[in-house]
Order: structure tokens, then sequence, then C-alpha cells
């Protein structure tokens, strides 16, 4: 399973490593202490988290520095919240600070990139197509 340090995480939601940890304390998103002694967060937990701040227009996300410095025609790094595959297709969504994208792409492809809930990728934007691919 995909777990995340502290700063990785605040990184993925474009928020300060302080607000994240200050979410953990205040049990908004569960966070585990490993064998290092550093405290990470499963990519699932961070996913329903980002899930959770991006369905909810959360005004935390909104006045991330990132989210001010980000393009629609970057490359944007996120977090996979979801996964939906028939046998051709895929619906990829990722929360990328405070965007959430969607991107259809092959079933194939999806499984060839590892693609799941919980996972690190880039989405590139331009014009109307979103490429999806792992850091």
């Amino acid at each position: 399973m995909t777990s995340y340090r502290i700063a990785e995480a605040a990184e993925v939601l474009g928020v300060s490593d302080d607000t994240l940890r200050r979410w953990v304390d205040a049990g908004r998103v569960a966070a585990a202490r490993g064998t290092e002694g550093r405290t990470s967060i499963a990519g699932a937990d961070l996913a329903d988290l980002a899930r959770s701040l991006a369905e909810a227009g959360s005004d935390e996300l909104a006045h991330a520095t990132r989210a001010h410095a980000v393009s629609a025609r970057n490359r944007m790094r996120g977090i996979v919240t979801r996964v939906v595959k028939d046998t051709v297709m895929a619906q990829v969504e990722l929360v990328c600070g405070p965007y959430r994208i969607v991107s259809l792409m092959s079933a194939e492809a999806a499984d060839e990139l590892g693609l799941e809930t919980g996972v690190l990728a880039i989405a590139s934007v331009k014009s109307t197509n979103v490429v999806v691919e792992l850091p």
C-alpha cells in the first residue's frame, strides 16, 4: 500500500506541513508513526481527505499558494482518488491541490500505470486532453 510522509502529503494537497499536522491532530485524517519515527498517511486515507476537501470547495485549499501558481496548461501533481474501469475504458479521478481532474483512458493504460486510489500521479492538461503519468 502506498503511504506518504507529512511533507509529501501536504505538497499533494497544496497546503503547509503545519496545516496537515493540525488536521492529523484533529483526527481529520489518520496517520501512523513508522519504525523510523516518521509519521505517514496511507494513500487511501489521503485520497479520501483530498476528495472531501475538493467536494466541499474547502477554503483551506482555495487559499493555498500552490493554487495560485498552477495554470491549467501545466502538469499538476496529485493523488488518485477514484478509478472506475470496465473491460475497455477507465475513468481516473485525481485531486491536484484545489483542482479535481478526471481523465478517460483505456483500461489497459490504467492497469499498466498501476493507477488505483492513493497513488501519486501527474495530470498533464493541454486543450481538452488530460494525460496521466507517474512521477
